[in-house]
């Protein structure tokens, strides 16, 4: 990715440029020290004189909101201005002061509108200032320290020292809640919005001057003396270049995100645009060679395709054999199969901030909401919720697979919304999805049974979760699968999920075994030392048995996993049992094996399972699949097959459905749920004296007297006898052999939700 930059012949303004501003993609404003704000057309490359404004040297301008959550704000055609002698005004479009407020004693160095328009924030001696995301705090600089003060009375102001020199710029981005500031020090730094510090440059030639989010939060521009750089949002350097400018006091991104405007010292203001992004999938290499023209080769064949737009190009994105190109009017859909005829439609809002790809359909997200589409352009659903803003939803806030789209609340970043894709109804009961702690990362598995959609996610003590999507108003369970995790993926071809943790890169390649056996988990994974990859990695993306992983100078490792568990995942999800036993053999891992016996367990294949477990020497738990087959009726298999996985509700439930009261009793006896098994037996007076009898049993194993006072009253006046009890219990076990002999086999379907 570089910026390519352009200077006009002769400098606009006399005098130092102190602000610039977009009106529209290709329309800018700026303002000089020679008093004049000038309008900058891109489409036909004219500079007009706005106004003229004596007695006024302007320092900081900002727009009024153009929109608030894709609705249209009605002031949009007003800026503020904040000049030397104290004031700030508030000027139309025309160029018309419509209103001067005497606000400081000083020179008023920063303004800025939050993001709803509702409230303005002017700053002196404060060199610059920014709003939160959620316009609920005010960043500022106070000589070598960033503050950040909430606007709630007595809530706790942060403070923390940045810079070795004088701060000289700030910018919080509302997508990814990420703090950039730039010093006399020559460095500019990045930071999460505690204080922490993500990123810091090598000290430049000069003070760094101005530094400005791309609206997306993915990219970010710094200027300083002759210099204009383009850095990710980790804070590697994409692109430098040295322009003739002076000093570049002031750094404004094209609503789009696709140029730069800058206001520089010798009465210039430098436009930028960026070129040469760079999308892969597979054996396909996509680069944006001019703002309009796409370059593909095929790596395989080094076959050269060209793609030519009628408009400039703003997001793409190349997945599952589909490149989905959105530039500010329409969308273009490519297969990988064909780059001669992609499928074009009109975008009802223009500016698309986010594509994401499943393997049947596409998402995209603009100022309005937002919307999924089938590969042939057809509009399927468009999901909502209430205070939905998709101006902040980025890649780590949303995910989408075939069925099921989720989404991070930012109002409430413990809530996640999950809705059918097809309907984009909510799911299951409509509730959301509600964890303890603030959730950073969300993602989708991808293959597999819609009623067996996981949801992976890291929360903000970076520790990872799974648990299912299917929500039924019981309580679902969430558990912890790994600590340390700053990123994850899963896999594009099988449900398998990989993350870096702390200095390990891990892989999960069966996440379900938590589960059907969670003290298999740790059999199942592939761990691998990641300490060379240098602090903050991310994971890029994680195709076939490819993952690529970008360090944090920005250069791409590739890293090859096991090709061997995908495999297994594909025999599984055919039922060729007897083939994933074979491939076992044949790759002679116990990693392998550990998958078969969960994924045997998790599909009732307890045969599998028997030799799955026999050969990673868990003896117990083949003693355990025996004495399961033994037992007499299909449903007490099913039952104990279920409490082999934990799922002791729905063995109990599924046995008292099928009559088998006596057994249901003895499950929760052998479990000593003693207050369970007893309320079954009075609730279906049966077997109160055989729960009697274990219970006594049991206190006189270990010395003890009964306390309870529920087995106190129904013990009274009763006679345990043992005979009796025995003679019962074999007459229920020969009821349920003949039962079980009368029935014709029908298939027993259960279903187990997490």
């Amino acid at each position: 990715m570089r910026l390519k930059t352009s200077l006009s012949k002769e400098p606009k303004h006399k005098e130092l440029v102190s602000c610039v501003g977009w009106t529209t993609a290709d329309e800018l404003y700026s303002c000089s020290d020679d008093h004049q704000i000038m309008k900058w057309n891109l489409l036909t490359s004219e500079t007009t004189p706005v106004a003229k404004l004596p007695d006024i040297y302007p320092i900081d301008f900002h727009w009024f909101p153009r929109s608030v959550g894709g609705k249209k704000q009605t002031h949009a055609e007003n800026f503020v201005l904040t000049s030397s002698d104290g004031k700030f005004h508030l000027i139309s479009k025309m160029g018309r002061v419509e209103k001067s407020i005497e606000a400081h004693c000083g020179a008023v160095l920063a303004g800025r509108w939050n993001y709803e328009g509702t409230a303005l924030v002017t700053g002196t001696p404060v060199y610059s200032v920014a709003w939160s995301p959620d316009s609920g705090k005010v960043l500022y600089t106070s000589g070598k320290q960033l503050i950040i003060k909430p606007l709630q009375p007595n809530a706790k102001v942060l403070q923390w020292k940045a810079h070795d020199g004088v701060i000289l710029k700030v910018d919080w981005n509302s997508v990814n809640d990420l703090i950039l500031s730039a010093g006399e020090d020559c460095k500019y730094k990045v930071w999460d919005s505690y204080g922490r510090l993500l990123y810091s440059s090598q000290p430049h030639e000069y003070p760094i001057t101005s530094v400005a989010w791309a609206l997306d939060g993915e990219l970010f521009a710094v200027g300083s003396f002759h210099t204009l750089r383009l850095c990710d949002k980790t804070g590697w350097s994409y692109a430098l270049e040295k322009p003739n400018t002076g000093s570049i006091f002031n750094i404004a991104w094209s609503i789009d995100g696709t140029q730069i405007a800058g206001a520089c010292g010798n009465g210039h203001v430098i436009f930028a645009h960026v070129v040469e992004q760079r999308w892969e999938w597979k054996n396909f290499e996509i680069t944006l060679t001019k703002r309009r023209t796409m370059e593909v080769r095929n790596v395989i064949n080094d076959a050269m395709d060209l793609l030519e737009f009628r408009d400039r190009v703003i997001k793409a994105s190349l997945n599952y054999g589909h490149l989905v190109v959105s530039t500010s009017l329409q969308c273009y859909v490519f297969s990988t199969k064909n780059w001669n005829t992609p499928l074009i439609f009109d975008l009802k809002e223009g500016t698309v901030s986010l594509i994401l790809q499943a393997e049947r359909h596409f998402l995209l997200i603009d100022g309005g909401g937002i919307y999924i589409y089938s590969y042939d352009g057809r509009l399927i659903s468009s999901p909502k919720f209430p205070g939905m803003r998709t101006d902040i939803l980025n890649a780590q806030s949303v995910s989408l697979s075939n069925d099921t789209l989720v989404i991070r609340d930012k109002a409430d970043e413990k809530v996640i919304y999950l809705f059918e894709a097809l309907t984009g109804k909510p799911l299951g009961d409509g509730k959301p999805l509600t964890h303890k702690t603030e959730i950073v990362e969300i993602a989708l598995d991808q293959k597999g049974l819609t009623n067996e959609r996981k949801i992976a996610f890291i929360d903000k003590n970076r520790d990872l979760y799974i648990t299912s999507v299917k929500r039924f108003g019981k309580e679902q369970k969430i558990i912890k699968i790994g600590t340390m995790v700053h990123t994850l993926a899963w896999n594009d071809a099988a449900n398998i999920l990989c993350g870096l943790q702390d200095t390990r890169f891990t892989v999960w390649y069966y996440p379900n075994t938590v589960y059907v056996d969670k003290d298999l988990l740790p059999k199942t994974l592939c761990e691998k030392d990641a300490s060379e990859f240098s602090k903050n990695p991310q994971i890029v993306r994680f195709v076939g048995n490819q993952v690529t992983i970008r360090r944090a100078d920005g250069s791409l490792i590739h890293l090859s996993v096991s090709p061997y568990p995908a495999i297994l995942h594909e025999y599984i999800s055919s039922s060729k049992w007897a083939d994933a036993v074979r491939l076992c053999r044949f790759v002679k891992d116990q990693t392998m094996w550990a998958c078969l016996a969960a994924m045997a367990v998790a599909n009732k294949d307890m045969t599998t399972a028997e030799i799955a477990y026999a050969a990673i020497g868990e003896i117990d738990k083949v003693q355990y699949i025996n004495s399961i087959k033994d037992l007499p009726s299909k449903e007490s298999r099913m039952a104990h097959i279920l409490m082999f996985s934990g799922n002791i509700q729905d063995a109990e439930t599924l046995l008292l459905q099928a009559g088998l009261i006596y057994q249901a009793i003895q499950v929760n006896i052998n479990l000593y749920n003693w207050n369970r098994a007893l309320e079954l037996a009075v609730k279906h007076k049966t077997h109160v004296d055989t729960v009697l009898a274990y219970r006594q049993k049991f206190l006189e194993d270990f010395g003890k007297k009964e306390t309870n006072k529920q087995f106190l009253q129904y013990a009274e006046g009763l006679e345990v006898d043992w005979d009796k009890i025995k003679a019962k219990i074999e007459m229920e076990i020969a009821k349920e052999r003949e039962r079980a002999a009368s029935t014709p086999p029908v298939r027993t379907s259960v279903t187990v939700q997490h």
